[in-house]
């Protein structure tokens, strides 16, 4: 894959341990890595999950300092970063008429088909949807997106 959409859920792998957390360290370090792209809404939806993981106690707070800086850089140099346009709010919203989507899933999978559009209209390749939840890959495969999970892989 030359150009991966993740969604939060996916991203955050790269970041905390869990389950497919290996596969998502060792893709996004390889020397053929793909471009990553993704939502601005996963900045804030990583922040949430980070602070989370603080309040629970799963996370020491110099770790939640860490982290955060650590992705915060990541955005600025390493990631494509996408902003919520007025078109991604309506293809959102239309892919919530369609299918059983929750706000963030619909504008993350909004984000992703828009931009694939893009690469196939510029005669490049498709991107592949990277999601760590099995009913979203489900319904953006179902959209005519390449999709990859990384709980397959772990």
């Amino acid at each position: 894959m030359s150009v991966a959409y993740f969604d939060t859920s996916a991203l955050l792998k790269r970041y905390v341990t869990e389950a497919g957390s290996e596969w998502v360290k060792t893709l996004l370090s390889a020397d053929d890595a793909p471009f990553i792209v993704t939502s601005h809404l996963a900045v804030v939806e990583a922040a949430c999950a980070f602070a989370r993981r603080a309040r629970e106690g799963n996370l020491p707070a110099e770790a939640l300092d860490n982290l955060l800086r650590l992705f915060e850089y990541d955005v600025a140099y390493r990631y494509h970063v996408l902003e919520l346009s007025p078109a991604t709010i309506d293809a959102a919203r239309d892919l919530a008429l369609q299918h059983p989507l929750r706000v963030y899933d619909a504008v993350h999978l909004a984000t992703a088909w828009l931009a694939n559009q893009e690469l196939v209209r510029a005669g490049k390749p498709p991107l592949t949807f990277v999601c760590a939840d099995d009913r979203l890959v489900g319904i953006a495969s179902a959209t005519g997106l390449l999709t990859d999970n990384p709980h397959g892989h772990a």
